[in-house]
Protein backbone atom coordinates (compact mmCIF):
# COMPACT_ATOMS: atom_id res chain seq x y z
CA UNK A 1 0.00 0.00 0.00
CA UNK A 2 0.92 3.82 -0.65
CA UNK A 3 0.82 6.00 2.06
CA UNK A 4 1.26 10.01 1.87
CA UNK A 5 2.98 12.44 3.93
CA UNK A 6 3.81 16.53 3.41
CA UNK A 7 6.93 18.34 5.37
CA UNK A 8 6.83 20.54 8.33
CA UNK A 9 3.48 21.98 8.25
CA UNK A 10 -0.14 22.28 7.69
CA UNK A 11 -1.80 24.93 6.24
CA UNK A 12 -4.90 23.73 6.94
CA UNK A 13 -4.81 23.75 10.96
CA UNK A 14 -2.01 26.76 10.54
CA UNK A 15 0.01 24.43 12.64
CA UNK A 16 3.68 24.67 11.93
CA UNK A 17 6.49 22.69 13.71
CA UNK A 18 9.63 25.25 12.22
CA UNK A 19 8.64 28.29 14.60
CA UNK A 20 12.20 29.73 15.45
CA UNK A 21 13.85 33.08 16.59
CA UNK A 22 17.00 34.65 15.93
CA UNK A 23 20.25 33.64 17.22
CA UNK A 24 20.69 37.01 19.10
CA UNK A 25 17.45 36.20 20.75
CA UNK A 26 18.54 32.75 22.09
CA UNK A 27 17.82 33.06 25.57
CA UNK A 28 15.87 30.16 27.76
CA UNK A 29 12.59 31.21 28.20
CA UNK A 30 12.19 32.36 24.44
CA UNK A 31 13.26 28.67 23.65
CA UNK A 32 11.29 26.71 25.76
CA UNK A 33 8.01 29.22 24.39
CA UNK A 34 8.96 28.08 20.64
CA UNK A 35 9.37 24.41 21.61
CA UNK A 36 5.84 24.36 23.21
CA UNK A 37 5.21 26.18 20.18
CA UNK A 38 6.21 23.50 18.12
CA UNK A 39 5.21 20.44 19.88
CA UNK A 40 1.64 21.57 20.15
CA UNK A 41 1.59 21.86 16.53
CA UNK A 42 2.73 18.49 16.25
CA UNK A 43 0.38 17.16 18.13
CA UNK A 44 -2.37 18.48 16.05
CA UNK A 45 -0.55 17.59 12.81
CA UNK A 46 -0.29 14.38 13.92
CA UNK A 47 -4.03 13.81 14.82
CA UNK A 48 -5.07 15.41 11.95
CA UNK A 49 -3.37 13.13 9.54
CA UNK A 50 -4.07 10.41 11.38
CA UNK A 51 -8.11 11.67 10.28
CA UNK A 52 -7.16 12.55 7.20
CA UNK A 53 -5.42 9.23 5.98
CA UNK A 54 -1.71 10.82 6.02
CA UNK A 55 0.54 8.33 7.38
CA UNK A 56 3.80 10.17 7.13
CA UNK A 57 5.12 13.42 8.36
CA UNK A 58 8.33 15.25 8.40
CA UNK A 59 9.12 17.08 11.28
CA UNK A 60 10.75 20.81 11.05
CA UNK A 61 14.50 21.13 11.91
CA UNK A 62 13.72 23.97 13.84
CA UNK A 63 11.79 21.42 16.35
CA UNK A 64 13.99 22.46 19.22
CA UNK A 65 15.59 25.96 17.81
CA UNK A 66 19.44 26.00 17.54
CA UNK A 67 19.63 22.86 19.56
CA UNK A 68 22.83 22.07 18.15
CA UNK A 69 24.40 25.31 18.35
CA UNK A 70 27.03 26.03 21.04
CA UNK A 71 25.64 28.59 22.77
CA UNK A 72 21.91 26.76 23.10
CA UNK A 73 21.08 27.81 26.65
CA UNK A 74 20.00 24.52 28.24
CA UNK A 75 19.77 21.28 28.51
CA UNK A 76 17.18 19.91 25.90
CA UNK A 77 16.88 16.55 26.02
CA UNK A 78 16.37 16.36 30.11
CA UNK A 79 13.86 19.55 29.67
CA UNK A 80 12.00 17.88 26.86
CA UNK A 81 12.75 14.14 26.85
CA UNK A 82 9.25 13.02 28.42
CA UNK A 83 7.06 15.42 25.97
CA UNK A 84 9.57 13.95 22.96
CA UNK A 85 8.62 10.39 24.00
CA UNK A 86 5.23 10.91 24.91
CA UNK A 87 4.65 12.62 21.11
CA UNK A 88 6.88 9.18 20.05
CA UNK A 89 3.89 6.98 21.46
CA UNK A 90 1.21 8.92 20.26
CA UNK A 91 2.47 9.04 16.24
CA UNK A 92 2.73 4.90 16.67
CA UNK A 93 -0.29 4.55 18.01
CA UNK A 94 -1.88 6.97 15.14
CA UNK A 95 0.49 4.47 12.22
CA UNK A 96 2.46 8.25 11.68
CA UNK A 97 5.86 7.61 10.34
CA UNK A 98 7.70 10.57 11.46
CA UNK A 99 11.39 12.39 9.50
CA UNK A 100 13.68 14.90 9.58
CA UNK A 101 15.49 16.43 6.74
CA UNK A 102 18.30 19.04 7.20
CA UNK A 103 19.21 22.10 4.84
CA UNK A 104 21.54 22.61 2.52
CA UNK A 105 23.64 23.73 5.48
CA UNK A 106 24.75 20.18 6.46
CA UNK A 107 27.57 19.22 4.03
CA UNK A 108 29.42 16.62 5.56
CA UNK A 109 32.17 16.19 2.32
CA UNK A 110 33.51 19.83 2.89
CA UNK A 111 37.08 20.51 3.37
CA UNK A 112 36.85 22.09 6.17
CA UNK A 113 36.51 20.69 9.06
CA UNK A 114 34.30 23.32 10.90
CA UNK A 115 31.67 22.61 8.42
CA UNK A 116 32.09 19.31 8.80
CA UNK A 117 31.69 19.88 12.67
CA UNK A 118 28.90 22.05 12.54
CA UNK A 119 26.74 19.24 9.86
CA UNK A 120 27.60 16.65 12.28
CA UNK A 121 26.37 17.92 15.54
CA UNK A 122 23.17 18.99 13.19
CA UNK A 123 22.92 15.20 12.80
CA UNK A 124 23.03 14.47 16.13
CA UNK A 125 20.48 16.56 17.19
CA UNK A 126 18.23 15.22 14.70
CA UNK A 127 19.03 11.48 15.44
CA UNK A 128 18.08 12.54 19.18
CA UNK A 129 14.89 13.50 18.81
CA UNK A 130 14.06 10.28 16.59
CA UNK A 131 15.74 8.42 19.41
CA UNK A 132 13.53 10.10 22.30
CA UNK A 133 10.45 9.71 19.98
CA UNK A 134 11.45 6.24 19.41
CA UNK A 135 10.47 6.36 16.07
CA UNK A 136 11.56 3.14 14.99
CA UNK A 137 11.16 3.53 11.28
CA UNK A 138 12.14 6.83 11.73
CA UNK A 139 14.27 8.50 8.64
CA UNK A 140 17.38 11.47 8.77
CA UNK A 141 17.22 12.36 5.04
CA UNK A 142 20.74 13.93 4.24
CA UNK A 143 22.09 15.15 0.60
CA UNK A 144 25.79 14.59 -0.34
CA UNK A 145 26.41 18.13 -0.40
CA UNK A 146 28.84 20.24 -2.98
CA UNK A 147 31.50 18.75 -5.05
CA UNK A 148 34.72 21.23 -4.06
CA UNK A 149 36.26 20.26 -7.85
CA UNK A 150 37.20 16.55 -6.60
CA UNK A 151 34.14 14.13 -6.61
CA UNK A 152 36.26 10.95 -5.70
CA UNK A 153 37.79 12.92 -2.90
CA UNK A 154 34.65 14.45 -1.68
CA UNK A 155 32.96 10.99 -1.50
CA UNK A 156 35.35 9.62 0.36
CA UNK A 157 35.29 12.43 2.98
CA UNK A 158 31.63 12.23 3.27
CA UNK A 159 31.76 8.46 3.49
CA UNK A 160 34.44 8.66 6.39
CA UNK A 161 32.91 11.76 8.51
CA UNK A 162 30.35 9.28 9.02
CA UNK A 163 31.63 6.70 9.74
CA UNK A 164 31.36 5.64 13.83
CA UNK A 165 28.66 7.68 13.86
CA UNK A 166 26.51 5.27 15.06
CA UNK A 167 23.38 7.16 15.88
CA UNK A 168 23.32 9.06 12.75
CA UNK A 169 23.75 6.03 10.82
CA UNK A 170 20.78 4.56 12.39
CA UNK A 171 18.53 6.77 10.75
CA UNK A 172 20.32 7.90 7.72
CA UNK A 173 19.05 7.76 4.22
CA UNK A 174 21.08 9.64 1.19
CA UNK A 175 18.84 11.77 -1.11
CA UNK A 176 20.02 12.41 -4.97
CA UNK A 177 20.10 15.88 -6.09
CA UNK A 178 19.45 18.08 -9.33
CA UNK A 179 22.87 19.52 -9.78
CA UNK A 180 25.78 17.45 -8.91
CA UNK A 181 25.05 13.46 -6.90
CA UNK A 182 22.67 11.58 -8.90
CA UNK A 183 21.34 8.35 -7.90
CA UNK A 184 24.43 5.97 -8.55
CA UNK A 185 26.70 8.12 -6.39
CA UNK A 186 24.48 8.07 -3.72
CA UNK A 187 24.01 4.69 -4.10
CA UNK A 188 27.98 3.95 -3.67
CA UNK A 189 28.48 5.79 -0.64
CA UNK A 190 24.75 4.41 1.12
CA UNK A 191 27.09 1.07 -0.08
CA UNK A 192 29.87 1.96 1.95
CA UNK A 193 27.79 3.11 5.36
CA UNK A 194 24.88 0.18 5.19
CA UNK A 195 22.13 2.96 4.90
CA UNK A 196 19.44 3.51 2.53
CA UNK A 197 18.57 5.80 -0.44
CA UNK A 198 15.61 8.20 -1.27
CA UNK A 199 15.36 8.81 -4.84
CA UNK A 200 13.85 12.13 -5.05
CA UNK A 201 12.10 12.21 -8.80
CA UNK A 202 12.43 16.00 -9.35
CA UNK A 203 15.80 15.84 -8.51
CA UNK A 204 16.38 12.78 -10.87
CA UNK A 205 14.44 14.35 -14.18
CA UNK A 206 17.17 16.83 -13.56
CA UNK A 207 19.93 14.90 -12.99
CA UNK A 208 19.65 11.32 -14.21
CA UNK A 209 22.41 9.98 -14.67
CA UNK A 210 22.30 6.48 -16.37
CA UNK A 211 19.22 5.19 -15.16
CA UNK A 212 15.93 5.59 -16.14
CA UNK A 213 13.24 6.07 -12.61
CA UNK A 214 12.41 2.45 -13.09
CA UNK A 215 16.13 1.53 -12.64
CA UNK A 216 16.57 4.03 -9.93
CA UNK A 217 13.75 3.01 -8.09
CA UNK A 218 14.96 -0.23 -8.08
CA UNK A 219 17.99 -0.05 -6.63
CA UNK A 220 17.18 2.26 -4.50
CA UNK A 221 14.43 0.19 -2.54
CA UNK A 222 16.62 -2.82 -2.44
CA UNK A 223 18.76 -0.39 0.39
CA UNK A 224 15.74 -0.20 2.70
CA UNK A 225 14.68 -3.23 5.33
CA UNK A 226 11.59 -1.75 6.15
CA UNK A 227 9.24 0.28 3.83
CA UNK A 228 10.97 2.32 0.62
CA UNK A 229 10.25 6.08 1.21
CA UNK A 230 10.00 8.70 -2.08
CA UNK A 231 10.01 12.21 -2.50
CA UNK A 232 7.63 13.35 -5.23
CA UNK A 233 7.40 17.34 -6.25
CA UNK A 234 6.80 18.61 -9.54
CA UNK A 235 8.78 21.83 -11.23
CA UNK A 236 7.59 25.44 -10.54
CA UNK A 237 7.39 26.58 -14.26
CA UNK A 238 8.01 30.42 -12.99
CA UNK A 239 11.47 29.21 -10.72
CA UNK A 240 14.93 27.87 -10.89
CA UNK A 241 15.58 24.29 -12.13
CA UNK A 242 14.15 22.18 -8.78
CA UNK A 243 12.18 24.77 -7.05
CA UNK A 244 8.81 23.20 -5.64
CA UNK A 245 5.39 23.80 -7.36
CA UNK A 246 2.61 24.44 -4.87
CA UNK A 247 0.53 20.75 -6.03
CA UNK A 248 2.47 18.13 -7.87
CA UNK A 249 1.11 17.74 -11.45
CA UNK A 250 -1.23 14.50 -12.21
CA UNK A 251 1.56 13.07 -14.87
CA UNK A 252 4.45 13.35 -12.28
CA UNK A 253 2.41 11.74 -10.02
CA UNK A 254 1.18 8.73 -13.04
CA UNK A 255 4.84 8.20 -13.76
CA UNK A 256 6.00 7.39 -10.06
CA UNK A 257 3.07 5.07 -10.08
CA UNK A 258 3.65 3.58 -13.13
CA UNK A 259 7.78 2.95 -12.19
CA UNK A 260 7.45 1.59 -8.54
CA UNK A 261 8.58 -1.77 -8.39
CA UNK A 262 6.43 -2.26 -4.92
CA UNK A 263 4.20 -0.50 -2.48
CA UNK A 264 6.31 3.04 -0.83
CA UNK A 265 6.16 5.70 1.36
CA UNK A 266 5.85 9.04 -0.45
CA UNK A 267 6.89 12.05 0.47
CA UNK A 268 5.03 15.26 -0.71
CA UNK A 269 7.40 18.00 -1.40
CA UNK A 270 4.88 20.79 -2.30
CA UNK A 271 4.69 23.99 -1.30
CA UNK A 272 0.98 24.01 -0.55
CA UNK A 273 1.79 21.14 1.89
CA UNK A 274 -1.08 18.78 2.56
CA UNK A 275 -2.95 20.75 -0.29
CA UNK A 276 -0.47 20.00 -2.46
CA UNK A 277 -1.42 16.44 -3.80
CA UNK A 278 -2.41 15.78 -7.54
CA UNK A 279 -5.52 14.83 -9.05
CA UNK A 280 -6.45 11.28 -7.75
CA UNK A 281 -3.85 10.43 -5.06
CA UNK A 282 -6.59 11.27 -2.31
CA UNK A 283 -8.03 8.35 -2.95
CA UNK A 284 -4.69 6.82 -1.19
CA UNK A 285 -6.05 8.24 1.82
CA UNK A 286 -9.48 6.84 2.20
CA UNK A 287 -10.37 4.22 4.78
CA UNK A 288 -9.37 6.64 7.24
CA UNK A 289 -9.86 5.48 11.18
CA UNK A 290 -12.32 6.79 13.72
CA UNK A 291 -11.75 9.47 16.05
CA UNK A 292 -9.30 8.29 18.71
CA UNK A 293 -11.97 9.02 22.22
CA UNK A 294 -10.87 9.85 24.59
CA UNK A 295 -7.79 11.87 23.79
CA UNK A 296 -4.52 12.62 26.00
CA UNK A 297 -4.60 16.42 27.77
CA UNK A 298 -2.66 18.64 24.74
CA UNK A 299 0.48 20.10 25.52
CA UNK A 300 -0.70 22.98 27.45
CA UNK A 301 1.73 23.27 30.08
CA UNK A 302 5.13 21.90 28.20
CA UNK A 303 8.34 21.93 30.57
Amino acid sequence: MIGLGYPCENLTLKASTNHTLRLASLEEDRVRAKVAQNLEDLERILRWNYQKGFRLFRIGQHLIPFASHPRFPYNWERVHGEALTRLGSLARALGQRLSFHPGQYVNLGSPDPRVVERSLAELRYSAQVLDLLQARDGVLVVHLGGVYGDREGTLRRFVENLKGEREILGFLALENDERFWGIEEALRAAEALGVSVVVDTLHHALNPGRLSLEEALRLAFATWKGRPKVHLSSQDPKKRPGAHAFQVEEEDWERLLQALPQPAHVMVEAKGKEQGLPPGAEAFLRGKAPELSPQPTPFDRIP
